[in-house]
């Protein structure tokens, strides 16, 4: 089974409680978004190998730590994944990105992907799939699924906001795959949406409701 790790820092949910609020702007809510994504990636990231390196400073030789093994790929599931990616960066800079988008089948109510561009070594890379929402957990399911099929095999997921609903669809689909969360909420309501949520990330993102 995988683990769910929920973040509790203060300064994470404090800016979630601001980008909670309705009366939050877009500009705002994208600068919260991007702070966030930082902060989680600064704890997702805590546990990459690092090896020995020597350099010299200006006062003598010394030993010090750079990271080793495999590489980072950020990769959002379009289109509110896109507010989290500067903050990845922001602290991972050399990490590549991949970008996966899907809809659903108004017939089947199947996950469909209409585009999928990862970077060509990601096999050799550690992915990090970050979606602000994890509601019915269909879609980041499929997202992971799709790039599973590319041969990816190190996968871990980073959400703002989750249903329980969605972690229990992740960990039965892909139990392979550790889940970062900075809250796990109470429920989805009849139309889908995480209470208490926030909304729809992606026009509060944009500015297009």
């Amino acid at each position: 089974m995988s683990k769910v790790v929920v973040f509790d820092h203060p300064l994470i949910q404090h800016k979630l409680s601001i980008m909670r609020d309705k009366r939050t702007g877009v500009k705002e809510f994208r600068e919260l978004l991007e702070e966030i994504a930082m902060l989680m990636v600064y704890e997702v990231t805590r546990d990459l190998e690092t090896c020995e390196v020597e350099v010299e400073t200006p006062i003598c030789k010394a030993t010090c730590r750079r990271l080793a093994g495999h590489k980072l790929a950020v990769v959002p599931i379009l289109r509110a994944g896109l507010g989290m990616v500067d903050g990845v960066l922001n602290l991972v800079p050399a990490a590549k990105v991949g970008h996966i988008g899907l809809y659903r089948d108004p017939e089947t109510l199947e996950p469909v992907e209409y585009y999928c561009k990862l970077p060509a070594d990601s096999t050799e890379r550690d992915i990090l799939v970050v979606d602000p929402m994890l509601a019915t957990g269909g879609s980041a399911s499929a997202a992971i699924q799709f790039i599973k099929n590319r041969g990816c095999s190190r996968i871990r997921l980073i959400n703002l906001i989750a249903a329980p609903e969605g972690v229990e669809r992740m960990q039965k689909d892909h139990p392979d795959v550790d889940i970062y969360i900075a809250a796990l909420d109470d429920h989805l309501n009849e139309h889908g949406y995480i209470v208490p949520g926030l909304g729809d990330a992606g026009d509060r993102l944009f500015g297009t409701k």
